[in-house]
């Protein structure tokens, strides 16, 4: 079996224009910080569902219980805070401080309904872990077939 080459003129129009835009913007924009525009995104999640729950958890290396926010409004979980980091040295013949700051938020869109009324989260050794139930209606229902 050969390959065969693609070349330019084998693509669509629409698909040179897309690239062509894409090769502009990254020439205009090289050596420029945009982290908004990053294709990852912190904090880094894991979601684990269940029939009952989903268990979210979340990576926020350094980040205290009391600097996390989390809400839930309708099927999107929101969390949110502040990195607030500080390291100090003094020693014989040096003076070393190192500071990290930075706030994140993080929108999850849950394909179910959960019960807010019985979400808990915990943070510990930078993991925050959120349990969510599923509301009632949002569970699988099994019906019974009978036999006539």
């Amino acid at each position: 079996m050969g390959l065969l080459p693609v070349t330019r003129k084998d693509r669509s129009n629409l698909a040179k224009f897309y690239s062509d835009m894409d090769e502009l913007f990254n020439t205009f924009s090289r050596g420029w910080e945009m982290p908004f525009l990053e294709r990852g995104r912190w904090p880094v999640v894991d979601i684990a569902d269940s029939e009952n729950e989903f268990v979210v958890r979340a990576e926020v290396p350094g980040c205290k219980a009391e600097d996390i926010d989390i809400s839930v409004h309708g099927n999107t979980l929101t969390i949110s805070g502040e990195k607030k980091q500080e390291e100090e040295k003094s020693e014989k013949g040096y003076y070393h401080i190192e500071r990290c700051y930075g706030s994140f938020r993080r929108d999850l869109t849950l394909p179910v309904e959960v019960d807010s009324n019985k979400i808990d989260a915990v943070c510990k050794d930078g993991v925050l872990s959120i349990t969510l139930p599923k509301a009632e209606r949002a569970k699988a229902v099994k019906v019974r077939v009978k036999e006539r």
